[in-house]
Order: C-alpha cells, then sequence, then structure tokens
C-alpha cells in the first residue's frame, strides 16, 4: 500500500475540502454511509469514508435519497464485481433522469402559462392608462 492510500482525514479537513459542516458530515455517519475509526472522541477518516462522502454529495446533488445512496455502497460492498452496483446504478440515474424531464417539462409549462398571463396583464394595464383604444 502507497502512503496516499494509508492517508487519514480529521472531520474539519473534510468538512473544509468538500464545503460542509462537520454536523452533516456526523449526520451521514449516523446514517451509516461513512464508518470512521475513532481515537476516544476524534473521528479518523479513511480514504475509503473520503470517496463515500464525495459520492454522497453528488449523489445528493443529482437527487438520490440517502436510502438509495446506502443501497449502493452495499451492493458495492457485497458484489465480487462491479456489474450488479454498476445496473443498480444505471436503474436510479434513469429514474432520476425521467424525473428530472417531467419536471424539466412541467416548468416550461408553467413559464409558458406566465408569460401569457404577464402579456395579458401587461395589455390590460395599457388599456387602463389609455395606451391602447379600446
Amino acid at each position: 500500500m502507497t502512503a496516499a492510500a494509508d492517508r487519514t482525514f480529521s472531520i474539519s479537513e473534510l468538512a473544509q475540502e468538500f464545503d460542509v459542516t462537520t454536523r452533516a458530515i456526523r449526520f451521514y455517519e449516523s446514517e451509516g454511509l461513512l464508518t470512521p475509526e475513532r481515537q476516544g472522541q476524534r473521528r479518523i477518516y479513511s480514504r475509503r469514508d473520503r470517496v463515500r462522502l464525495m459520492l454522497t454529495l453528488r449523489g445528493k446533488r443529482i437527487g438520490l435519497s440517502l436510502l438509495e445512496i446506502r443501497e449502493l455502497f452495499e451492493l458495492y460492498d457485497a458484489a465480487n464485481n462491479d456489474e450488479p452496483q454498476l445496473t443498480k446504478f444505471v436503474d436510479i440515474l434513469t429514474r432520476r433522469e425521467q424525473q428530472l424531464t417531467q419536471q424539466m417539462q412541467d416548468i416550461q409549462l408553467v413559464l409558458r402559462e406566465i408569460g401569457q398571463l404577464k402579456a395579458q396583464c401587461e395589455h390590460w394595464m395599457e388599456k387602463r392608462s389609455g395606451g391602447l383604444p379600446e
């Protein structure tokens, strides 16, 4: 093993690196996503914990639930190869992509409706101020 693989991190180092609070990191630990070693009250995070924190934050950013992230970690830990994890991940990403596409379509529809209502209101205001003939 190399020195880089043996590198450990404090909670404050991870919090600073990923711009999250130490409270958030402790929460992810309580949810079983991180498993630091303990030396008294001090938490010692491994390279594996650092990667899991990075993946957790990325997963949250794309809208995955903590349960989905935990399932992926469990699949990865249990698998002899990456195929089950990758298949599950593709399924989760496909579902999320469909949700986001639907949300985007809904937002576009609402924006069109807002534009129409705004134009209608502006037209009425112009008529009332005498800008347009009746």
